[in-house]
């Protein structure tokens, strides 16, 4: 077991003789370690195996540990165990009768929660070694082979960690901001030639973004959106200066290759190009 993190809770349900237990204190990221047993006796006779020998007396740990050994079920939801970084389930379940093995997924996974699960039980298929026994234990409520303990459902989350998911939140986001950029560049041409006389009404804006002043800071120090002829050029370094964008940490180039098929880029691939002016933009002057 390889942990680096501090401050780490585990907890082992059906703890029995706490073995699992005092393999796992000698771990000094382990600040918190419960066993859970249905069986008090078991709990209350092994309990003193747990304290601490008097070399951890003279060699004290970094940090402290503590340990606590539960009276409880598995398949109860107890509050104790919410926030636990491991559970371990260590040749449990095959204790469990059909209906508190139903229930067990609904704690273990769905109420706990906990950051990782470890869960192991008897390989039935190594049983013919043992010829004068049917199932191991004569509280085995059963014994699976490594077909039955087999995976049943599994689903993947989609996540920024997968390219498919990345380029299409990138794009919309990217199609956004450019959109508001565009608008707004509009919203300055036409204060620029205020002047000269009434202009056509303007199609409605998107409402500003509010920015820390460490963002703000951040898009000024970027290159400015600029014009050439009809076309709107928006850098990509000004476009991955904005929060929505900036919070993907993609680089210039990465980025590039993101979008490359899904927006018009400048020939040098250092900005998305868009027209300034859009059909949907052309709005009829007032009476």
């Amino acid at each position: 077991m390889e942990v680096e993190e501090n401050n780490v809770l585990v907890a082992d349900m059906g703890c029995g003789d706490t073995k699992l237990l005092r393999l796992l204190k000698v771990y000094p990221c382990i600040q918190l370690l419960v066993g859970v047993d249905i069986n008090e006796e078991k709990l209350q006779s092994n309990g003193h195996y747990l304290s601490p020998y008097l070399g951890e007396f003279v060699k004290p740990r970094d940090l402290d540990l503590t340990v606590t050994l539960y009276h409880g079920s598995v398949v109860e939801r107890d509050s104790r165990l919410l926030g636990f970084d491991l559970i371990t389930c260590i040749e449990l379940i095959e204790h469990l009768d059909s209906d508190d093995l139903a229930r067990f997924p609904e704690v273990v996974f769905g109420y706990l929660s906990p950051g990782m699960i470890v869960i192991s039980t008897p390989n039935l298929e190594f049983n013919p070694l043992f010829p004068t026994m049917t199932l191991r234990d004569a509280d085995h409520k059963f014994e699976w082979s490594r077909m039955e303990f087999q995976t049943v459902y599994t689903t993947t989350y989609p996540s920024l960690q997968q390219e498919r998911v990345l380029k299409f939140v990138l794009v919309g986001e990217l199609l956004v901001q450019v959109e508001h950029l565009r608008l707004r560049q509009q919203r300055m041409l036409r204060e620029e030639e205020g002047a000269r006389g009434p202009q056509p009404q303007a199609p409605p804006l998107l409402l500003g973004a509010v920015f820390t002043e460490a963002e703000q800071a951040r898009i000024e120090s970027s290159p400015k959106p600029f014009c050439e002829g009809d076309k709107f050029c928006i850098p990509l370094r000004r476009l991955l200066a904005y929060p929505k964008l900036h919070r993907l940490r993609l680089d210039e180039d990465r980025m590039r290759r993101l979008i490359a098929d899904s927006v018009c880029l400048s020939r040098d691939g250092s900005a998305v190009v868009v027209d300034l002016h859009s059909s949907w933009d052309r709005w009829p002057e007032e009476n």
